[in-house]
């Protein structure tokens, strides 16, 4: 099964439950697709076994070739070409700006005169990596550039679904977030308590909705705040999985960059029941589909 972990908003401990939740169960891989800032591998420090250099295919021009009819511009959906024609006898030009380049090919593809070929320019790095039962995978995207889908897709080529897949996803609710969580089986979404936290719930809770992804909600820092998360949660029928309160203990835990499974172990079998939570409300909707 494929579990991610996602928030619509930062800070609300998307990290926190992604870890413990993995160190809680037997037989686990592990994914940061946060790949603009991962920071799973703080709590997990596990050992790097592989590296391999992310890439993007961006096209490059053969002006030999080229007759700066406009093709490539006219099928570039994200405007990473720009073509000046040939003109009283001036020479044409073809832009190409890589950062706004998604590698889709269609230039390359439709180019009349074969002008076009990919290059692979490196926009991050994928690194695999173990701790005893437990396989890791993180991307880093390289700074400067502008986008994240690229590595979290290649970061989530290394699925293995011969083990409980978690997958720790960016926060927010926009093109990072859809790839990271496309393909799970569950989410689950971490909030707090807070206005703000309410705000961002619902707009992940509108996303996972159009993508059909069965989800719950874990609550952190539940003892703080007031109860419109709640009252939400119960007005949308959506599962409240697990509330973690507002802990002092777990705040020193974070901050020495230790999972909180490993310093207090009864929470190992709090992560453990939100496990047994998913599979019950994923066997349920499954149930439900086949009728």
């Amino acid at each position: 099964m494929i579990i991610s972990i996602a928030s619509g908003k930062g800070g609300t401990g998307k990290t926190t439950v992604a870890v413990n939740l993995a160190l809680s169960l037997q037989n686990v891989q592990i994914l940061d697709c946060d790949v603009e800032e991962p920071n799973a591998h703080i709590f997990l420090k596990p050992k790097i076994i592989g590296e391999k250099k992310a890439v993007i295919p961006v096209p490059e021009i053969d002006e030999a070739k080229c007759d700066y009819c406009g093709k490539c511009r006219e099928v570039c959906a994200y405007h990473a070409i720009a073509v000046v024609p040939a003109n009283d006898g001036k020479k044409g030009s073809v832009l190409i700006f890589p950062h706004l380049c998604h590698g889709c090919g269609a230039c390359s593809l439709l180019c009349p005169k074969g002008a076009i070929k990919e290059i692979d320019k490196e926009i991050g790095i994928i690194e695999t990596g173990e701790k005893e039962n437990m396989m890791f995978v993180h991307g880093r995207l390289n700074v400067g550039e502008a986008m994240s889908p690229p590595v979290i897709r290649q970061v989530k080529k290394h699925i293995n679904l011969s083990k409980t897949v978690i997958i720790d996803a960016p926060p927010g609710t926009s093109c990072p977030v859809i790839t990271a969580v496309k393909g799970s089986d569950f989410c689950v979404l971490v909030t707090e308590p807070t206005p703000f936290g309410l705000n961002d719930l619902i707009l992940a809770v509108e996303v996972l909705r159009k993508i059909e992804i069965p989800f719950g909600v874990v609550i952190n820092r539940a003892d703080i705040g007031d109860g419109n998360v709640e009252d939400y949660c119960e007005k949308e029928n959506i599962p409240i999985l697990m509330k973690i309160p507002f802990s002092k203990e777990i705040a020193v835990s974070y901050s020495e960059g230790i999972p909180v499974v490993e310093r207090d172990i009864s929470y190992q079998d709090k992560f453990i029941n939100l496990y047994l939570n998913i599979c019950g409300i994923k066997n349920e909707a499954d149930s439900c589909r086949k009728r």
